[in-house]
């Protein structure tokens, strides 16, 4: 009788430690979890989207289908895409080469995107020679190329971005330059208004290039659906022999200087790198200033990755240009709360 007795305490005693052990695993556990709810998760203050020309030569060179430029972003880790009109030239040739051919082509990239889950943002459109003179002396020429971007404006609405993107190339007079740029601007917000889209300039070249000029422009045209897309690497206001491409650059306007003018008016980014050093930074543009103005101007949207590097491959040229964004952001961000501190 003792003896079952001394068995039954010991068994008493052995449960009431296990269930103490129990209590404080669950105890720990529940501490670990409010710990784990209560620290902060870095999320930057931008969304990343994929510019199509970071993989223009993988297109060009028929290593990728343009067609599966969704599923390729998708897979290098990109929430939105940035299409690039002139890198379906042979795709459009292949349906007819006509206006009809543009819409079927943008109906199915829709189809593509929603399939892959991505977020459409921006067509950029480069139309060749004549029909890209937006901003021109001649105003025959000025007239037929904003209808030649109006089919775009139908395909940009169809894919539903929220912008397409255009250049504003023609006379290298300022003031000839500015009042055409103003006029065709006009036109063409008034026709992608009915379309729920927005026209963007990129500072792209000449004197799309002159910050100063171009947010004069912007003041002028004065509509909630015009705006810029101020690109960190497109600068040069002149080149030798007047080129707009191709050549030594003659006239750098002030890049950092050029991305704040153009803040007030931009409904998207282009982070646009080149090369990189061993820690990962852009060797020509200093990112960090270049994201707090960025960041200081209170543009949370969609920050495009544009890589045109010629060390890295264009894959591993994207990644390491989405890895400094994010880091730069997580570097703002941590100088915020420290400044907030």
């Amino acid at each position: 009788m003792e003896r079952r007795k001394f068995i039954t305490n010991s068994s008493k005693a052995g449960l009431a430690i296990s269930f103490l052990g129990m209590y404080a695993c669950k105890e720990t556990s529940s501490e670990k979890k409010e710990l784990k709810q209560n620290t902060p998760v870095f999320e930057p203050f931008f969304k990343l989207s994929l510019a199509q020309w970071s993989l223009h030569k993988m297109i060009r060179e028929e290593k990728l289908n343009p067609m599966d430029f969704a599923k390729k972003a998708k897979e290098l880790g990109f929430e939105g895409l940035e299409y690039v009109n002139q890198l379906y030239n042979k795709e459009i040739e292949k349906r007819g080469n006509n206006n009809k051919a543009i819409i079927s082509l943008a109906e199915d990239l829709k189809k593509i995107s929603d399939k892959e889950g991505m977020l459409n943002q921006i067509m950029m459109v480069d139309l060749q020679g004549e029909e890209n003179l937006l901003s021109t002396a001649d105003e025959k020429l000025r007239k037929q190329a904003v209808e030649n971007h109006k089919i775009w404006i139908d395909a940009t609405a169809i894919l539903e971005c929220h912008s397409m993107r255009i250049n504003l190339f023609g006379s290298n007079d300022e003031k000839i330059w500015k009042e055409k740029s103003v006029a065709s601007l006009n036109e063409l917000s008034e026709y992608a208004s009915e379309k729920n889209v927005n026209v963007i300039v990129e500072n792209h070249g000449a004197l799309s290039s002159n910050g100063a000029l171009m947010a004069e422009v912007m003041k002028t045209v004065n509509r909630d659906n015009c705006g810029t897309l101020p690109d960190f690497g497109n600068f040069c206001v002149r080149r030798e022999d007047d080129k707009l491409w191709d050549a030594p650059c003659i006239d750098q306007y002030d890049i950092y200087k050029g991305v704040e003018e153009l803040m007030p008016f931009a409904k998207g980014i282009s982070a646009k790198t080149f090369n990189f050093d061993e820690n990962g930074d852009e060797t020509t543009i200093d990112f960090y200033r270049m994201m707090k103005i960025i960041k200081d101007a209170g543009f949370k949207g969609f920050v495009g990755v544009e890589y045109e590097g010629d060390t890295l491959s264009e894959e591993k040229g994207i990644i390491a240009s989405k890895a400094l964004l994010l880091k730069v952001a997580k570097k703002l961000s941590d100088t915020s709360v420290s400044t907030e501190a």
